[in-house]
């Protein structure tokens, strides 16, 4: 980044001599710190999902582990259970991160950034899953030929087509908040008090969805029958979004009482819509039991663990491996899900690995499965998507 000033110098003038004109001289801008404690809640909140996909539920990944996780981890199941939870949490980071990262960017260059940074990974994951769940080897289910072109454009969800990756429900979700931030705030121009205004009318018309529509979806659900209003303001995800949001205010000013008032608001709202999602009274026919109060704590750990790299407590945490840790969060979250049924099968009923040693294995499989993507994928083609949207026409 860098910016213009106004030097005059000489230049030969026909008339005169020299005359004095402005010619542009480039300062350097000083470059914002990395908050590498952030990369490393990214990773917790990966590995928080990854832990429930694994042994947290019951579904496809009980046939990969040939009987219910249950049985496999008749202890571990009920806190593995707690890691769904992990979603919330990415979207809290990713309310902070949106709106430290388009303060001050153009549209188009706002645009450029997530497309470049959503897509190749994506891309990639959508087209790596889909081959090796064609395999003959392989039990599970391929989509459709149509369904898995439709995935490659992010909207599978909403036109009702079967997802090649089940986590991808998120990235809906995410691509939803990033149009309303970019047309609120983006495009007028990033301030303070447009912020704090996006933030009171987004929770405000939230409210009035879940009034007038009775919002009930659960996490992941298809498309196609949600009310607009739902769709569009998302009121069982928004106060982590915006409570995100507030706590990047309070990175910028950790006196801003409004700041922390769109925090504190969102967190009461949020932890109200994550017990109603995923709490249910004690049944010995549900495959675990979260309590309320074990809820609502996974919640406030991860506001409190923002807010601690907000003000700063956290600076410390700054090394260096970090940075690589939250580049493998991405592609991590995006294949560790399926591909981690065909390496569990692989490992636990394959090898006859013990589930203790299946679990760590599956895991570290699919990091190094992402350092692959990162590396051959994201390093080639991001910059190369970001530069090419990003060029003015």
């Amino acid at each position: 980044m860098s910016s213009v000033e106004s030097t005059p110098v000489p230049t030969p003038s026909p008339e005169a001599g020299t005359r004095i004109t402005p010619t542009p001289r480039i300062v350097p801008q000083k470059r914002v710190p990395r908050l590498r404690a952030l990369d490393g809640l990214r990773l917790i909140a990966a590995l928080m999902v990854a832990a429930y996909h694994y042994g947290g539920r019951d579904g496809e990944v009980a046939q990969a582990w040939g009987s219910s996780p249950k049985l496999q981890f008749p202890t571990l199941h009920e806190w593995f259970a707690y890691g769904c939870l992990g979603v919330q949490i990415f979207f809290v980071i990713s309310g902070f991160v949106i709106c430290m990262s388009g303060w001050g960017r153009t549209l188009r260059s706002f645009f450029a950034s997530r497309a470049s940074r959503l897509l190749p990974s994506y891309w990639a994951a959508v087209v790596l899953v889909t081959v090796v769940f064609a395999l003959p080897v392989v039990a599970y289910k391929a989509v459709s030929p149509s369904d898995a072109l439709v995935n490659l454009t992010i909207m599978q969800q909403p036109l009702g087509a079967d997802r090649v990756l089940g986590v991808c429900w998120t990235l809906w979700a995410e691509i939803r908040f990033y149009a309303l931030f970019a047309l609120c705030v983006v495009l007028p121009g990033a301030t303070r008090q447009r912020v704090i205004l996006f933030c009171a009318g987004w929770t405000l018309a939230a409210a009035l969805a879940q009034s007038a529509g009775g919002t009930s979806r659960s996490s992941g659900a298809e498309g196609g029958g949600e009310p607009l209003l739902d769709l569009v303001l998302m009121p069982e995800y928004a106060p982590f979004f915006i409570g995100g949001i507030g706590l990047y205010l309070v990175h910028r000013d950790r006196h801003d009482a409004y700041a922390w008032g769109i925090v504190g608001v969102s967190w009461l709202i949020g932890q109200h819509y994550a017990v109603a999602q995923l709490w249910h009274a004690p049944n010995p026919d549900y495959f675990s039991y979260r309590t309320s109060t074990g809820i609502i704590l996974v919640v406030t750990l991860g506001f409190l663990a923002v807010a601690a790299i907000a003000l700063g407590a956290l600076s410390g945490v700054n090394w260096r491996w970090l940075t690589v840790a939250g580049a493998l969060t991405y592609p991590f979250y995006l294949i560790h899900e399926h591909l981690g049924w065909v390496a569990i099968r692989a490992y636990h009923q394959g090898l006859h690995l013990p589930s203790y040693v299946t679990l760590p294995l599956t895991t570290a499989t699919m990091l190094a499965l992402a350092w692959l993507l990162n590396r051959c994928v994201e390093d080639r083609l991001t910059p190369r998507l970001r530069s090419a949207l990003a060029r003015p026409r």
